[in-house]
C-alpha cells in the first residue's frame, strides 16, 4: 500500500485533490489508520484515478463524473469519448491559431498605417469572361464564413467539369454578389468559377455565366492566405480614395487564383480586382 502523498506522487495529482475525492466519496482509500486517520491506497486504484482525471479533462464535472464511474466505463467506452474530445481540442486549437494569425495581420495593418504603399495597383480593362461555376450561401462578407461556403465548391466543379469533357481555360476565381432581403442582413451568394471553352453540354452540373466586362478595375497582387486579404483590400481602397475613384456595384472584389499551392498558403498569389468609376 502506499500513503496518499505516496500516491498522489504516482499519480500525478495533489493530496489535496485526493482528500476531496474522498470526502465526496468519489475515490476511497483503501485503508485508513483507525489511530492516525492515515490513509492508505493501493496501486490498483490508479486506474480509477486514471478515469476519473480522463472524464475531468472530457469537461464533466465531479458529479457527472461519479455517475459514469458508478456505471462502470469500460476502457473502450472511455477510449472513444477521448479520441473525441481530443478531436474537439485540435480542431480549438486550429481556430485559436488562425484567429491569432488574423490578429497578428491586422496588427501588422495599423502598423503600417500612414505609410502604405499603393504603388503597385494597377487600373485596367477587364474582358468579359464566360464561366462554369457552383454557388453557395455564406452569412456574411467575412473570410471565416466565406472560406467555409467557398472552398468545398471547387473540387466539386472540377470533378464536374472534367465529367462533362469541357476545357478549363483560365486560373479559378470567386466573385460574390449581396443576398441580404432585408436592412441589417449582410448575407451574400458566394461564386467559384473557372473560365472554360466549348459547347456545354445538356445539364453539366453546373451554371455557365458570362461574367460583364469590367471597364476600369483597380488591381493589385495579393500573396499570402486569403484570411489576410483585407490587407490587400485596404491598400486598393486607399488608391481608390487618394485617385479620384469610386468603387461600382458592390464593391466586392472579384479574385484570380493565379498560384495556389496547396501545402503553403502563404505562397498563394491572387489578383484582386475592384470595379471602379471616376468620382462624381
Amino acid at each position: 500500500m502506499f500513503s496518499i502523498g505516496d500516491f498522489a506522487a504516482l499519480g500525478r495529482v495533489s493530496v489535496r485533490m485526493l482528500r476531496h475525492y474522498d470526502a465526496i466519496g468519489l475515490i476511497r482509500p483503501a485503508r485508513v489508520d483507525e489511530f492516525s486517520g492515515y490513509r492508505f491506497y493501493t496501486a490498483a486504484q490508479l486506474s480509477l484515478l486514471n478515469r476519473v482525471i480522463a472524464l475531468k479533462d472530457l469537461g464533466f464535472t465531479l458529479q457527472q463524473v461519479q455517475a459514469l464511474i458508478d456505471d462502470k466505463v469500460d476502457s473502450g467506452e472511455l477510449r472513444g469519448m477521448l479520441r473525441l474530445r481530443r478531436a474537439q481540442l485540435a480542431e480549438e486549437m486550429a481556430a485559436n491559431t488562425a484567429r491569432l494569425a488574423l490578429v497578428d495581420a491586422r496588427l501588422r495593418m495599423i502598423e503600417t498605417e500612414g505609410h502604405m504603399d499603393t504603388g503597385d495597383v494597377i487600373l485596367k480593362s477587364i474582358p468579359s469572361v464566360r464561366v462554369a461555376e457552383l454557388s453557395a450561401p455564406a452569412s456574411s462578407y467575412d473570410g471565416p464564413d466565406i472560406g467555409v461556403a467557398l472552398s468545398p465548391l471547387y473540387p466539386q466543379l472540377i470533378e464536374r467539369l472534367e465529367s462533362s469533357g469541357m476545357t478549363m481555360c483560365g486560373p479559378p476565381m470567386a466573385y460574390y454578389l449581396p443576398a441580404g432581403k432585408s436592412p441589417g442582413d449582410e448575407s451574400i451568394t458566394v461564386h467559384a468559377a473557372f473560365p472554360i471553352t466549348g459547347d456545354v453540354p445538356v445539364d453539366p452540373g453546373f451554371q455557365v455565366v458570362d461574367l460583364p466586362a469590367i471597364e476600369r478595375a483597380a488591381t493589385l497582387l495579393h500573396h499570402g492566405p486569403m484570411s489576410e486579404a483585407f490587407r490587400t483590400g485596404q491598400l486598393i481602397a486607399k488608391w481608390i480614395d487618394d485617385s479620384g475613384y469610386q468603387t461600382v456595384g458592390t464593391g466586392y472584389a472579384r479574385e484570380i487564383y493565379l498560384d495556389c499551392p496547396m501545402d503553403d498558403q502563404s505562397k498563394w498569389i491572387t489578383e484582386m480586382q475592384v470595379a471602379v468609376a471616376p468620382a462624381a
